[in-house]
């Protein structure tokens, strides 16, 4: 008996409008703003609660007692169980330019952070979590910089949203940013339409990184690569590229541990971080280099990017080229305020495909450190660029405490801006908070940044040590039994990938699914004749059609 041929063709589709939000609830705002400008704009959600509404002087107890007046906003009905985004315009006389924080009278809490100047207008963008009723509260500006200046608002905003609300907007944003709709026709080679094929797809592997720091328990350890391998797809070594690691006395190399890492990445396609090539900690930096004269310095760095670099060179997708740059300044100290700048350069030489990253913490995680607010990496990325590095991208460690969600969002939508590559590169919850609070804080992290259309990539910092410890937050014992934290991972993991999926054509000979973006096998079956093949969902609007004959 002879059988028609038939060919598939796997077509991308445009989202129907059910999977948009309600119309009753606010869309988030993604907008932000990083340049300071002659004008400000119009107020975010037409001011939500603050519509209309002017600052006034307010008086506010400070830390050491005394009563100090701030511009404010009195804000009379905070509810409970509620995620609030602000924003404003800001505007200061007195000074050239100032840290501006917005404070939240309940509990002090950090709301957000500017570098405002006196020629034009700086947009802030944060936001809080209330957990109980408060009223009335102070939503104040205050200078961080100890001048005596004066602070004018504009536009200031206040959107409420209900944790349903915050919810659908993220699921919102990964089914639109994360997937793609897929419909599959089956037809014979005349284009007849086949009813009743059998369809089964499977996706086999992910666009978006989505891994772990490592160290080197797992060489060799066939239970932890096993777990490994069937959860992520990238890793980041620990502490094994660091400079203290790989010359520990000076002009004696050991890349023993590294290689060895390196082998088990490969093995597995994994995609590899490198981190990192200098880490501006004293602490950190090997102790023979701390004795170093300024020239001696020199010349060890040059050897270090050259040895590290040319040994892997176009083996890692990413290098921390400078780690923390924002919180300590040894080597600028040491060589000059352009050493940093000129390591970029060096290494985009040694490796030019490889993107080049600052790597910093406390950046996403609060706004309470001064270091490391977003307008001051975002100064830095700048600096970068005039200085004629390329390829750089942010890098942010993410190690939380009790995590602020519209903080981090509006931070991310200010990097975002830039149209560089964001990674959240080391994310863990402090151990401080117990296994169960660990996990609950960790869904809201991942959930947050993987719903994020800017950013690229999340990294887990939770390598597993021999004696079962890990840096704040491991994901299993050492029998590599799920904890908590890892159960939220799982749980995730499997939400965020296709998975496989068996149906048949309808009686016009189609099949339509959404898939996350990634590779997919696909096999069809008509009639006891079988075709099989593979295709891509990739981010983009247009449709794609794919076809295979038997």
């Amino acid at each position: 008996m002879a059988f028609s041929s038939f060919f598939v063709s796997i077509i991308i589709l445009s989202f129907p409008s059910s999977i948009f939000p309600s119309p009753d609830a606010p869309l988030y705002d993604y907008s932000a703003y990083t340049q300071c400008k002659l004008e400000p704009e119009d107020p975010l959600y037409d001011g939500g609660i603050l519509k209309n509404e002017a600052a006034t002087m307010e008086f506010i107890t400070e830390g050491n007692g005394t009563m100090v007046s701030w511009p404010a906003f009195v804000l009379s009905s905070l509810h409970p169980s509620t995620f609030y985004s602000f924003s404003s315009w800001i505007k200061i006389s007195g000074s050239n330019s100032s840290l501006i924080t917005a404070r939240l009278s309940t509990g002090n809490s950090c709301v957000g952070t500017v570098v405002a100047r006196h020629e034009c207008w700086s947009f802030l963008k944060g936001g809080f979590y209330i957990n109980s009723e408060s009223n009335p509260s102070l939503l104040y500006f205050q200078n961080s910089d100890d001048k005596e200046i004066t602070i004018t608002i504009y536009s200031a905003s206040l959107q409420p949203f209900t944790k349903e609300q915050w919810s659908l907007q993220q699921q919102y944003k990964i089914n639109t940013e994360r997937k793609r709709a897929v419909t599959i026709h089956v037809s014979d080679k005349q284009g007849a339409r086949l009813q009743g094929a059998v369809i089964r797809v499977e996706q086999v592997s992910k666009d978006f990184p989505f891994g772990s720091a490592i160290n080197n328990y797992i060489i060799g350890n066939l239970p932890y690569q096993k777990w490994f391998v069937e959860r992520f797809n990238a890793a980041v070594f620990e502490n094994e590229l660091k400079w203290a690691a790989t010359e520990p006395k000076q002009g004696v190399y050991n890349y023993t541990l590294a290689d060895k890492m390196l082998d088990f990445v490969r093995a597995n396609q994994i995609v590899a971080r490198g981190h990192n090539i200098f880490w501006e900690d004293p602490k950190y930096i090997p102790s023979w280099v701390l004795n170093l004269t300024d020239h001696e310095l020199e010349l060890a760095v040059k050897q270090r990017i050259t040895s590290l670099m040319t040994r892997y060179k176009d083996e890692f997708v990413h290098w921390d080229v400078s780690n923390e740059f924002l919180h300590f300044d040894f080597y600028e100290d040491k060589l000059g305020k352009n050493a940093t700048y000129e390591f970029f350069k060096a290494a985009h030489e040694a490796d030019p495909l490889a993107t080049l990253f600052m790597n910093d913490f406390n950046v996403v995680e609060s706004c309470r450190d001064v270091k490391s607010t977003v307008d001051t990496y975002i100064s830095k990325m700048i600096d970068l660029r005039r200085f004629g590095v390329y390829m750089d991208g942010i890098g942010l460690e993410s190690h939380f405490e009790v995590p602020n969600l519209p903080l981090m969002r509006a931070i991310l939508d200010k990097f975002a801006t830039l149209q560089l590559p964001i990674w959240l590169t080391e994310v863990d919850i402090a151990n401080t908070l117990g296994q169960d609070i660990q996990a609950t804080y960790l869904e809201d992290v991942l959930r947050e940044g993987f719903s994020h259309p800017s950013v690229n990539g999340i990294m887990l910092w939770s390598a597993l040590k021999q004696n079962g410890k890990c840096y704040q937050m491991c994901l299993t014992d050492t029998n590599f039994n799920n904890l908590p934290a890892g159960d939220t991972v799982d749980r995730l993991l499997k939400e965020w990938q296709t998975g496989v999926i068996n149906s048949q054509t309808d009686e016009h000979g189609t099949f339509s699914f959404y898939g996350f973006l990634g590779e997919y096998t696909v096999m069809a079956n008509f009639r006891g004749k079988t075709t099989n093949s593979t295709f891509s969902v990739s981010k983009n609007d247009e449709t794609r059609h794919f076809s295979i004959q038997i």
